[in-house]
């Protein structure tokens, strides 16, 4: 399995603060990464340095090799990496539709005054995104509500529509930040699903999600964070049974963790 994204020893400092430190693993292709912890245990500033968000104060990220380090998000996506965030990023009063024709801004190679004159090649661009996030849609079985408002989906809808927009940037590697946050059981396992079929088309996943029975279901490898720093890495099994993850969840005199869920 050929790495695509790989953290090396990253940390960072907010002042005094070290907020995360010495966290290393590797994502390769067609893999669903998770990163799990507490709350407070670092896992969305280690998210934002991987994307470009935060410049790590120590360690490093290769992107396909690449020492990416430091880059800010548009050249990360402009090489293949693509995220989601906790919170909805949906533009409500477009249609659904319209959000998902956003995500192909980077493959645009038109000029402005091409577009203001609508010009062939630039309708004919505009054409083939349209039927490209038709089809990615259809992907996230969002295709029957191409034309309605956003604002009147559900909410795991929105999450849905918040993967397609991602995929859009056609990405090597694709962050997800609690893409389950919110949702009820049923949204929740499309949500699973959705992710699994992302996965086995070769894309590389890194997931932070509270839900357990599902980072325990899909995961090819979890990284537990506690307090900013790795405590344990490893499957399922291997994870749910670890001292150091059951007490950093339950405390010491816990019993353990289900890795049934």
């Amino acid at each position: 399995m050929s790495g695509v994204l790989e953290a090396q020893d990253l940390g960072i400092r907010f002042g005094g603060l070290q907020a995360v430190d010495g966290v290393g693993f590797e994502v390769g292709a067609g893999e669903i990464v998770s990163v799990i912890g507490p709350n407070g245990a670092g896992k969305t500033t280690l998210f934002n340095m991987l994307s470009g968000v935060y410049r790590p104060s120590s360690g490093r990220v290769l992107l396909g090799g690449e020492d990416v380090t430091g880059l800010p998000p548009h050249l990360l996506a402009c090489r293949g990496l693509s995220r989601t965030f906790q919170n909805l990023q949906i533009f409500q009063s477009m249609t659904v539709l319209e959000n998902a024709i956003t995500g192909f801004h980077l493959q645009e190679r038109g000029s402005l005054l091409s577009d203001l004159l609508a010009l062939p090649g630039s309708r004919r661009r505009a054409r083939r995104a349209r039927e490209e996030a038709r089809a990615l849609l259809a992907r996230v079985r969002l295709e029957g509500d191409a034309d309605r408002s956003a604002g009147g989906l559900s909410y795991g809808a929105l999450k849905r529509l918040e993967i397609a927009r991602a995929l859009a940037l056609r990405p090597r590697i694709l962050l997800l930040d609690e893409p389950a946050a919110g949702c009820n059981a049923v949204e929740t396992e499309e949500i699973d699903h959705l992710i699994a079929e992302v996965a086995a088309s070769g894309i590389a996943v890194l997931l932070v999600e509270h839900d357990m029975k599902m980072v325990m279901r899909i995961s090819n490898q979890i990284v537990v964070l506690d307090r900013g720093r790795p405590i344990a890495k490893g499957d399922a099994a291997t994870v749910s049974r670890d001292p150091k993850v059951i007490e950093a969840y339950l405390g010491a005199d816990a019993g353990g963790l289900d890795a049934e869920g």
